[in-house]
């Protein structure tokens, strides 16, 4: 046992009046052990006014961490605290009483008691955050009377997860009924037109009827009517009697053109020339 106190600290080699670069070192070396990594422990350095020379810093790596970070604070939010309700349902149920007796006792609902279970006493996992529950009034909707009253049931009911389910149904049924009511209306208009378009075509056919009846009536009228005989070409005579009645013309001294009209003295003469011996002989 030393008496000494200048004997110890010599024997554990420890200087009594350190100089300031031992303190330095000491500094630096508390400092790199309260560092998260290289860079972090530079910063602390140059701010402290300690060494920061890379000489320094190679010598302090060892006295870093292992993990490389040192703790952090997080923004984990704190456990809500327990209601009086909730803390007297854990009371009971780590007492072993029932779930029925339970809710009896406090008022939470079966969803609430299970979710308070699980998070407090067995200690799970919580889903993910899911977005927050609007409450939208639950409008009457053409439902049976069944469907309207458990939906109604639904928006009345205590846990607002129930609720926002009767919500989004609504919501649901709302959105079916228009789209029903929409697509109706769109095939009431496509059979409007379709019906118009048939009657179109109908009245079409018999329009292009009817005129192709007129012009066949026409075509027929015209083609019935007799031809009209134009006076001065031989009454009706061929042309072999034309050709007859020149030749004689020209024989008994009628002048006659080659075509042409026959004049009607000539037509004349030449009938009664060739009806005198038919009367004679009669």
């Amino acid at each position: 046992m030393f008496t000494d106190w200048t004997e110890a600290l010599e024997a554990e080699a420890l200087p009594l009046n350190p100089n300031p670069a031992q303190q330095l070192a000491a500094a630096a070396r508390v400092t790199a052990r309260s560092s998260r990594d290289k860079d972090d422990m530079a910063l602390l350095l140059d701010v402290l006014g300690l060494p920061t020379d890379p000489d320094t810093l190679t010598a302090l790596l060892p006295l870093l961490p292992e993990t490389g970070d040192a703790p952090t604070m997080t923004n984990t939010p704190a456990a809500p605290a327990l209601s009086a309700h909730e803390s007297v349902a854990i009371s009971m149920h780590n007492n072993g009483d029932s779930e029925q007796a339970i809710r009896e006792a406090t008022g939470l609902t079966e969803t609430e008691l299970s979710d308070l279970i699980a998070d407090c006493v067995l200690g799970l996992p919580r889903p993910a955050a899911a977005s927050p529950v609007i409450d939208v009034p639950v409008v009457a909707l053409p439902v049976t009377n069944a469907v309207q009253k458990l939906l109604d049931w639904a928006a009345a009911h205590p846990a607002a997860g129930v609720r926002g389910r009767a919500a989004r149904i609504t919501a649901d049924l709302s959105e079916l009924t228009d789209r029903r009511d929409s697509e109706a209306a769109q095939r009431e208009a496509e059979e409007k037109v379709a019906k118009a378009r048939a009657e179109l075509e109908k009245a079409q056919e018999e329009l292009r009827t009817l005129k192709a009846g007129t012009r066949t009536t026409a075509a027929a009228t015209a083609a019935a009517a007799p031809t009209p005989i134009r006076a001065g070409l031989g009454s009706g005579r061929t042309r072999e009697e034309l050709a007859a009645i020149r030749t004689w013309a020209r024989e008994h001294g009628h002048q006659v053109a080659d075509q042409g009209m026959v004049p009607k003295r000539v037509l004349e003469a030449y009938d009664d020339a060739h009806q005198a011996p038919v009367r004679k002989a009669g």
